[in-house]
């Protein structure tokens, strides 16, 4: 991402900030996986969409009108035998230099300097409960002010939810974010289209996996989440990431894959026929899916909002599962009684980003918020029948869900991960080759 990117970011929040405010956004924490073993750093996504920087054990603040600099960035010291372990790190000059702060201080010095620049302004601007320790500093630096108010010392009196203005200005995506998801999109679908063409009976669910890490890593990307590779029942669970399953003939095999390029996520699910054909009733079940998805997508516009997609969705799976005999009765009562849910349990989608269920509300006071250029959703309508009383056995253990990267666009929907085969034929195609 350009640092202009970033720079126009912070100069909005800025604005919203005013100048009796400011804003104060910590780094993520390095976490432990187990005893001495950290688990790969990956910056808080707020922190990184403000600043484009990096490394652990940092602060930004952004302090409007501030005579030495309206951005600060407290960071980790230059330290060349640290470095000598864990790599190299910018420091307070390369904070200045390379990632455009004002002004860098070293972190250990974060409690001489804020308490200052926090006693000028009447509200802090900060999201409270993400990281405990850091909210506790917080407050320790709010009650040595206050202690001082008897010297004339100024104390802050505001607080507002730094997150919720935040959230906000994510939710609408730039083009130069846009065109980053697209590329994340583009790496998802070469490693699902990676995979279709190497699945066959006896291989196990985990070396299906690891055709899509190896298609991730060799793009520069990594998991934007854990894989969900289910056959066969496992494809009727939804959260399913064990993984160790062998793939048998006559298996769906539903593959929830996505990656992370530049901190931007991409989210896609295929479900295909481990042998490479459908048989008809997974075909059936398949092509309710899809024109859910297809009908969904279609409500992606400008003007519509957020909850038309799904009820789109669910019109269409309601019908299809009457017409296979699984549900009965009208298609209106069905849908007002729910009684899709038996099937189809889970929304169509969710807002994409940074974080894979993005930031960004979905309602406004009581209404579902309207679609605007610059969103991002997925759509992932799926129908899950798993074994059980009164299900036909023909129909036991099929799961479908069929999920790609929508934008909002004046234009209409905009697939980012467009490119990878839907049409059961044009699947069974590209596993034959």
């Amino acid at each position: 991402m350009n640092e202009k990117e970033f720079t126009k970011r912070r100069r909005q929040l800025l604005r919203m900030v005013g100048d009796d405010g400011i804003a104060i956004l910590p780094s993520a924490p390095v976490r432990k996986r187990s005893r001495d073993v950290e688990y790969r750093f990956r910056q808080d996504s707020d922190f990184y969409y403000l600043t484009g920087f990096a490394e652990p054990n940092a602060v930004a603040v952004l302090a409007p009108g501030r005579d030495n600099g309206e951005y600060v960035l407290f960071c980790q010291d230059r330290d060349s035998n640290k470095e000598l372990w864990d790599g190299s790190r910018a420091g307070p000059d390369g904070a200045v230099s390379d990632f455009g702060a004002d002004d860098a201080f070293p972190i250990d010095d974060i409690d001489d300097i804020l308490p200052g620049i926090m006693e000028t302004r009447n509200r802090v601007y900060y999201t409270m409960g993400a990281y405990a320790d850091f909210d506790a500093r917080i407050a320790d630096w709010l009650n040595s002010l206050r202690q001082r108010e008897a010297a004339g010392i100024h104390t802050p009196h505001e607080f507002v939810a730094l997150d919720h203005i935040l959230h906000d200005m994510r939710l609408y995506k730039s083009r130069a974010e846009i065109s980053a998801m697209r590329n994340a999109a583009k790496i998802a679908v070469s490693a699902h289209r990676r995979a279709m063409s190497r699945v066959a009976p006896g291989m196990f669910e985990y070396e299906v996996e690891s055709e899509y890490l190896h298609e991730f890593r060799r793009h520069d990307a990594t998991s934007s989440y854990i894989p969900i590779v289910g056959s066969g029942a496992n494809s009727c669970t939804l959260h399913y990431v064990a993984n160790k399953r062998m793939l048998e003939d006559g298996d769906l095999l539903l593959v929830d894959a996505g990656c992370e390029f530049d901190y931007y996520a991409s989210d896609v699910t295929r479900t295909f026929p481990v042998n490479g054909r459908f048989s008809a009733e997974q075909r059936a079940v398949y092509e309710i899916v899809l024109e859910a998805q297809l009908a969904a997508i279609d409500k992606i516009v400008v003007g519509n909002h957020w909850n038309d997609p799904h009820d789109a969705a669910v019109k269409v799976i309601t019908r299809g599962l009457k017409r296979i005999g699984l549900l009965d009765g009208s298609v209106t009562r069905l849908i007002r009684d729910g009684a899709y849910r038996k099937y189809f349990m889970h929304r169509t989608g969710h807002w994409i980003g940074m974080d894979v269920h993005d930031v960004g509300d979905y309602k406004v006071g009581d209404e579902w918020r309207l679609l605007e250029s610059g969103m991002v959703m997925t759509v992932e309508p799926g129908i899950y029948i798993k074994a059980g009383k009164g299900i036909p056995a023909r129909w036991r253990n099929i799961g479908v869900r069929i999920e790609d990267d929508v934008a909002v666009n004046r234009k209409g929907p905009d697939v980012l991960s467009k490119g990878l085969p839907k049409e059961p034929d044009d699947i069974e195609q590209l596993m034959a080759a």
